[in-house]
């Protein structure tokens, strides 16, 4: 093994398994070893979400998520695009409130490909960066806000909730996407600043898996990685702790051109990493998760009020998780008529909580989708990254299922009653603006997690 490396090894959930190197320079690398398909999976994740901005210059992590893909020093314009799906390969970028990550899927020999194209990116984004293309994708991402927030229904539902979940000053107040003012202001010195602290091999973790050769991949990491300098001039987040419950019911009605009036409430819950998280994660799925929730059942089904009736759970660690309702109602409906059906159906899930046969549904599907992220080597590589970041260890991805059929009924009722309540929760009402045709629900819900840069 190269000079500089540490490594630990431990055997994951159904015989995945994960080993853990650091180069000289503070690199995190995680691998996963994986024969079945000829393919292997590069994920990094920086450090870096909204949450690391400062008021005046919001946006600034998902500007650099689109300039990352711009050319650096030896990869030109386009070329990181037309590199990787040239050699049948796949790739993309998002940002979240507390992350940016980068990833490429390709077949397994052109690891290599992915490696140095990240390495290039990450060691010298700085040489390739000027006016010309910080202008181009400021515009870019202006646009992506104008055609998937300010222009569709709906499309600012979840940054208003945001603002209002999290008090003015709180590192999580303002969403990825950044305000138009802001994006206006970033100079090219801001963004230089801002590479320069957070794209920095210290504060990063490279995961691979898949079809690898972990010494071959290791020693590949190291030649293109382990001569990028480290950086310490990081600030950590600010603050994002805040009171369990928001002690009052905050209210906004929006009058819009939307297809349907709809109810949005945001409550808050557990931070990621607990597990009252996951007993949360388990009664949003009982609640809300699916055609056979209890609101579903309740409003489309039984009452038929509502043409969609969803809630699920916004897991965030620096600070308290976000439960998202989202209620779409039946032509001719009031608000207040749906509003009631579900505080009475929480009000009952509180008091009695999940029955035997909902518990199980829910822990099924919860595992369900823990294996589907797992079964994939994207998937598998985004959530090592992901414990590495956020929780300081990667093999956490591979018990995650363990730990939610942990969880007990009884504690999946107590956090339903101690934050499924009016007085913890911001509520979003949209009223049709007259001459607005009441219709089907066909728009489709901003991604919480972030913006992607294709």
């Amino acid at each position: 093994m190269p000079m500089g490396h540490t490594a630990t090894e431990q055997a994951g959930s159904g015989g995945l398994t994960a080993t853990e190197h650091r180069l000289a320079n503070g690199l995190r690398v995680v691998l996963s070893e994986d024969h079945l398909t000829p393919v292997a999976a590069v994920c990094l994740w920086y450090d870096v979400g909204s949450r690391h901005e400062v008021k005046g210059r919001t946006g600034l992590a998902h500007l650099f998520e689109h300039l990352m893909f711009q050319g650096s020093s030896q990869v030109k314009g386009n070329g990181h695009f037309e590199l990787v799906q040239g050699a049948g390969g796949s790739l993309n970028g998002t940002t979240s409130f507390e992350r940016t990550n980068y990833f490429e899927t390709m077949p397994a020999h052109q690891v290599e490909l992915a490696l140095w194209l990240e390495a290039d990116r990450m060691g010298s984004l700085l040489t390739a960066l000027d006016e010309e293309s910080l202008e181009n994708q400021r515009d870019v991402v202006k646009n992506e806000r104008r055609q998937r927030y300010d222009n569709v229904p709906y499309g600012t539902a979840f940054e208003r909730l945001v603002a209002m979940a999290y008090p003015e000053g709180h590192p999580y107040h303002h969403t990825p996407i950044g305000s138009m003012a802001d994006l206006d202001a970033a100079s090219l010195e801001d963004a230089r600043e801002f590479f320069r602290t957070y794209y920095a091999p210290n504060n990063a973790v490279l995961a691979v898996v898949g079809d690898i050769d972990p010494e071959q991949t290791l020693a590949w990491i190291e030649k293109y990685f382990g001569t990028i300098p480290s950086h310490d001039g990081k600030r950590p987040p600010r603050d994002g702790t805040l009171p369990d419950v928001i002690g009052g019911q905050l209210r906004e009605v929006v009058e819009e051109e939307v297809p349907a009036r709809a109810l949005m409430a945001a409550y808050r819950l557990p931070h990621d990493g607990t597990r009252e998280a996951d007993a949360a994660d388990l009664a949003l799925t009982v609640l809300g998760g699916g055609e056979s929730s209890r609101l579903h059942n309740r409003l489309v089904r039984r009452d038929r009020t509502a043409v969609a009736a969803g809630f699920g759970l916004l897991r965030l660690a620096g600070a308290p998780s976000l439960g998202w309702l989202d209620v779409k109602t039946s032509a001719g409906v009031e608000v207040p008529d749906i509003e009631a059906a579900v505080d009475e159906e929480l009000a009952r899930f509180a008091e009695e909580g999940p029955t035997p046969e909902e518990m199980e549904r829910a822990q099924a599907q919860l595992e369900r989708e823990w294996l589907d992220r797992l079964a994939t080597v994207g998937g598998r590589a985004d959530e090592l990254c992901r414990y590495a970041v956020l929780f300081g260890d990667p093999q956490l991805a591979l018990t995650a299922v363990e730990r939610v059929l942990q969880v007990t009924a009884e504690e999946v009722r107590a956090v339903a009653q101690a934050r499924l309540r009016p007085d913890n929760r911001a509520v979003l009402v949209y009223e049709p603006v007259q001459g607005a045709q009441q219709a089907d629900d066909t728009a489709e819900d901003n991604d919480a997690e972030g913006e992607s840069a294709q």
